[in-house]
């Protein structure tokens, strides 16, 4: 087990220092034109592949750091760059790592090379699980998926949204419910393949910010896979199934605790992008502040603006603090008896509204045009304290937690 600590070794600062390169000289200045635009942008995801960022292997190696700061390091700096862009960047990896946690051998070989392609053709993935009337309340899912023994396929049906790259995908991650009686417990995983009849793009989202990053329904309607498309396979499947049923008959409870657990190490990856908007932001106002003149001195000379600057950092820090302590308890198999998952997700994600509001407020007039990035910051922002979990799913996952209650 590693110790906890806050300073980067030599090789972390390299990569650090190696993607805000790259966020600087390749994100930032394709943002605002992609913003605009509401497009994938696939340039610039191109470039990632290129240089090794849009990979497998490069998000692997910081998955498996075993100080648990390789994630957040790399999504507070590709974050920094822009939300958007750094979100079509790794979205694929939310449908990558849906494979390698349930997949096999086998499946993770076939398909996760198809999900990122190669430097001369991009593809992108994407995980599709939340869905109209089920969003926090993943118990609500209506999405089936029933097997078909004589051919030995899957027949998928129901809708997905706010998926991202629903639609433009090759390759589709679907959950969908093969045991309704289990709650979530009776989910199951599916490898939907490049050009399966039946699947289809719903509405695109036109959004309030990321906009770069594509996000749109997913229709399911009559989808067949082919068994081997189950993620784990079916002896698994059932097998896990069967426990769910003595679990849910001996105590129903325990089930559903465990299931938060697996949501509440996921979260700390969302707060570190956070941190990295939050952070962007206040460079920019700091620097602001210390260029602009106002009465015949910068205005960072006033106790006003100053002040706010200092509230911004202090908050900014504490947030990094609560993703890297979460990251590490993760990585390291420490169970999260305050919800510290959802702590640090929670005040990160607040910390980014409201340091991107601070950063327009110093800018005044300027800062409340386009002519400048931290308007586009804080709409961007706006989606921290949203997916993955609203504010108040993760206040209540830590009052529970604290109260010693079960988790719904």
């Amino acid at each position: 087990m590693a110790e906890f600590t806050m300073e980067l070794s030599d090789e972390q600062k390299e990569v650090r220092d190696w993607l805000h390169g790259f966020a600087a000289d390749v994100i930032r200045p394709a943002a605002a034109e992609w913003d605009e635009r509401e497009e994938t942008p696939w340039p610039v995801i191109q470039e990632a592949a290129k240089v090794g960022i849009y990979s497998l292997d490069f998000y692997a190696q910081q998955y498996f750091d075993p100080t648990g700061l390789g994630i957040p390091m790399a999504m507070e700096e590709l974050f920094w760059g822009d939300a958007g862009i750094a979100l079509s960047i790794v979205g694929t990896g939310l449908a990558a790592v849906g494979v390698l946690a349930n997949g096999t051998e086998e499946q993770i070989g076939t398909w996760i090379p198809q999900m990122y392609g190669d430097a001369n053709d991009v593809k992108v993935a994407a995980f599709c699980s939340s869905e109209p009337d089920a969003g926090s309340d993943v118990a609500a899912m209506r999405t089936r998926a029933v097997y078909d023994e004589a051919k030995d396929e899957w027949v998928l049906n129901g809708t997905k949204t706010w998926a991202t790259n629903g639609g433009i995908a090759g390759v589709h991650v679907v959950v969908a419910v093969v045991d309704a009686e289990l709650g979530s417990k009776g989910h199951a995983s599916f490898i939907i393949p490049p050009a399966t009849p039946g699947l289809s793009q719903g509405q695109k989202f036109k959004k309030h910010g990321i906009r770069a990053s594509h996000t749109a329904e997913v229709i399911l309607d009559n989808v067949r896979v082919p068994g081997s498309c189950l993620l784990g396979g079916k002896e698994k499947l059932d097998a896990r199934l069967a426990r769910a049923r003595e679990k849910v008959r001996k105590g129903g409870e325990r089930v559903k605790n465990a299931a938060m657990a697996t949501f509440e190490a996921s979260r700390p990856a969302v707060g570190a992008m956070a941190v990295g908007t939050a952070r962007a932001a206040y460079e920019v106002a700091l620097e602001y502040a210390q260029t602009r003149e106002q009465f015949g001195r910068p205005i960072i000379d006033n106790q006003g603006v100053a002040f706010q600057l200092a509230d911004m950092r202090t908050s900014i820090d504490a947030a990094r603090l609560l993703v890297w302590r979460a990251s590490w308890m993760a990585i390291n198999g420490k169970p999260f008896t305050a919800a510290e998952g959802s702590m640090s997700k929670l005040f990160a994600s607040e910390t980014a509204k409201k340091v991107t509001a601070q950063a327009i407020q110093i800018l005044g007039g300027n800062g409340y045009t386009r002519e400048y990035p931290v308007e586009r910051m804080h709409r961007d922002s706006a989606i921290y304290t949203i997916f993955e979990g609203t504010s108040e799913i993760q206040r209540l996952v830590i009052a529970r937690t604290l109260a010693g209650m079960p988790i719904r």
